[in-house]
């Protein structure tokens, strides 16, 4: 199958991240198996969802080094957005555009990849070139590390990786890491006429939601800064909120989660230590001369490493000469590509589409975008000739 054949049938499968992506995987394991692959799969601790990795050995049967293709297969949800057209559907409106939820984000690499396979396998290949599929990269990259783990359990090295996020196929070497934690603060209730008696979790909750938009205020007013990042300094946010029962009741919960994007290089663990002491030495003894009971939890949901791809790799060299190509790109958002680099492959990412696209109503990929990564994709397999 073609590129435009390969989307049309992954957009098809739903694979927003709620729901399993094991109808995509067996469908793409059982294509490359007919083609006489031996892919793999990965899975996730109850069976349901699925990474997968294939080889293309080289000539000689060589399954070391070469170069990984990487794509998530899971999608966001299209709830309550406004499609013109059956999201689920790859639709061609004939303005160049192909519209399907995945199409820009990021089914398009991953439907280019796998055309390029037949093409692949009849080049004389001195090194392999490898597919990385994965699961869940949409709520935290959470299925990356379980193939990375595989990989080292199984003694698979690579020279370096491509991650196929939408990037207009232009490379770029750098994104911010990614912490998401929650947070619960424990008080204790008592009806509100007898507000002494009890320890109101959302008005502390509130004091250590203001220390987290203090840490904010003072890395965009002091830094540190990298100016070639579209946010040029790490962010800190309170996003999701919830505590109370009722109007008259002091609240005995207050929950809420917070996102931490950092520069690479700054240190991440440092400041959860900071915001850990402010609990610990400020924040707790002031809830506790209250009721000695309080208490509170803090549990990190994902973490997503940095990237900051060296431009003395062989990888980020290959891209740059592949789409003649030397901007410094670095990017807010993060991807699968800085877990690659710290289990010790080089990464870098280029893809088809653009991320101003992704995650909305009437998602879409540009025709001759697809055309360009089929092209460059058909360039890295010829470099391992």
């Amino acid at each position: 199958m073609n590129t435009l054949a390969w989307l049309e049938r992954l957009v098809a499968i739903d694979t927003t991240s709620r729901n399993s992506n094991l109808g995509l995987i067996e469908t793409v394991r059982d294509a490359l198996t007919a083609l006489g692959l031996e892919p793999w799969l990965a899975a996730n601790g109850d069976g349901s969802k699925a990474n997968l990795f294939c080889t293309l050995p080289a000539q000689d049967g060589a399954a070391q080094g070469g170069i990984v293709l990487s794509g998530h297969t899971d999608v966001v949800p299209v709830d309550g957005q406004d499609w013109a057209s059956d999201p689920f559907k790859l639709t061609d409106k004939g303005d160049g555009r192909l519209y399907a939820r995945g199409s820009c984000d990021m089914k398009g690499f991953i439907a280019s990849s796998l055309a390029l396979v037949p093409q692949a396998l009849a080049m004389p290949r001195k090194k392999p070139l490898h597919l990385a599929f994965s699961y869940d990269e949409e709520v935290g990259c959470v299925g990356a590390p379980v193939m990375l783990a595989e990989l080292g359990r199984r003694g698979i090295r690579a020279d370096g990786c491509v991650v196929g996020e939408p990037t207009s196929m232009k490379p770029v070497v750098a994104h911010k890491g990614g912490y998401f934690f929650h947070c619960r603060v424990h008080g204790r209730a008592a009806h509100s006429s007898l507000t002494p008696q009890g320890c109101n979790a959302i008005e502390h909750a509130a004091r250590l939601i203001c220390h987290i938009r203090d840490l904010a205020d003072r890395w965009r007013a002091q830094g540190p800064y990298d100016e070639d990042f579209d946010v040029p300094h790490s962010t800190i946010t309170t996003n999701v909120i919830s505590g109370g029962i009722a109007i008259n009741t002091v609240p005995d919960l207050c929950s809420f989660n917070y996102d931490f994007r950092h520069l690479p290089g700054h240190d991440a663990d440092g400041i959860q230590a900071e915001i850990r002491r402010y609990i610990d030495q400020e924040l707790l003894p002031r809830m506790q001369r209250e009721y000695d009971g309080a208490r509170v939890e803090l549990e990190c949901g994902a973490a997503v490493a940095a990237l900051n791809a060296s431009e003395q790799a062989a990888i980020t060299a290959l891209v740059r000469a592949l789409t003649e190509d030397r901007g410094v790109r670095k990017v807010a958002y993060g991807t699968e590509a800085g877990q690659f680099a710290q289990a010790g492959i080089p990464a870098v990412l280029c893809g088809p589409g653009s991320i101003e696209q992704a995650h909305k109503a009437n998602e879409y990929v540009d025709v001759e975008q697809l055309a360009q990564c089929d092209r460059f994709l058909r360039r890295i397999a010829e470099s391992l000739c």
